[in-house]
């Protein structure tokens, strides 16, 4: 008898599959730096372009000439610090919020309230972070909900007191986090498809006519022992709305010249650009409007020219 290949149906590279808890992904690491700044930011999608660069790697074939390149656009309105988280033992034992927060942020975080801000008494900790909030209002997203998370920082323990310190209560501009060629880890939660068959799912293929029964699903649920279904076989259910993260994705522009990337009307499904925006090469999770939150790239491509192409023309 030959040989049988029968390849399984479905990715197993993600797993489990299961949906996200919450619209803003969780960051379980981040990347190392010697200097006391930010390590992450949130954005906002808001849609994809196409631009015209000039290939600038030293062993392309196209070096020196005009590329079009596909980029997605990340709106991105400045964090406000809220508070400052200090850990011992990878535990949180305190927090401190500023004095004043913004009316949408106070009504979402009542603890602002009974813990007030204050930087008398700093517990012994071996790490802290700064807590964040989204400024959705200041963007076209429609929402005045914002995201809370925690940012971890770099630099060592009295560089990250003196950070907090200074940036308790105030701004966080997307320059002072991030810079044009960068490389960046991209955390997104997918667009969610709803209930969806094994067809669409797992990409199982349709039967032929005379199958019985049914054409846009399985022929069998595996076999009578063990008297139990494997997690293994395809079966219909809930899809999308997961947790996913792409590294290594390049900033090749970032700027606040919003008419470079506006057009008439706005972007579709979003509206206009009003922050500092990014130019993100290739595509990101997610649909448009969705809370993105980008970090320093934990394991960094060296390959990769650390200089981004020269951006020539922004189709509209």
């Amino acid at each position: 008898m030959p040989k049988v290949s029968h390849p399984r149906r479905g990715s197993m590279q993600f797993w489990p599959r299961k949906r996200s808890r919450h619209s803003l992904v969780r960051i379980r690491s981040w990347a190392n730096e010697s200097k006391a700044k930010v390590l992450g930011f949130i954005g906002f999608k808001a849609g994809m372009t196409l631009i015209m660069a000039n290939d600038n790697r030293a062993k392309s074939m196209t070096k020196g000439e005009n590329i079009a390149l596909p980029v997605t656009i990340i709106d991105c309105p400045p964090l406000s610090v809220c508070g400052v988280a200090f850990y011992r033992y990878s535990k949180k034992i305190a927090s401190f919020y500023a004095p004043k927060v913004n009316q949408n942020l106070s009504e979402k975080m009542p603890l602002a309230k009974k813990q007030p801000y204050s930087f008398a008494q700093v517990p012994e900790f071996d790490d802290l972070r700064l807590l964040v909030n989204s400024q959705p209002w200041l963007a076209s997203t429609g929402t005045k909900k914002p995201k809370i998370m925690e940012m971890a920082l770099g630099g060592n323990k009295d560089a990250k007191l003196a950070y907090a310190k200074e940036k308790l209560g105030k701004e966080i501009a997307i320059t002072e986090v991030f810079e044009s060629g960068q490389l960046v880890d991209l955390h997104a939660v997918t667009k969610g498809k709803g209930f969806q068959g094994t067809v669409k799912r797992f990409g199982v293929p349709i039967r032929q006519h005379k199958a019985e029964k049914t054409k846009r699903g399985i022929a069998t649920l595996g076999p009578w022992h063990p008297n139990r279904i494997a997690f293994t076989v395809p079966q219909p259910g809930k899809m999308g709305f997961h947790l996913r993260t792409e590294y290594n994705k390049q900033i090749l522009k970032l700027s606040d010249k919003v008419e470079e990337v506006n057009r008439e009307g706005g972007l579709a499904k979003y509206g206009l650009v009003k922050n500092p925006y990014l130019l993100i090469k290739g595509s990101v999770a997610g649909p448009k409007k969705r809370a993105l939150v980008l970090t320093q790239a934990t394991r960094p491509n060296t390959v990769i020219s650390k200089e981004a192409f020269q951006v020539t023309d922004i189709r509209q």
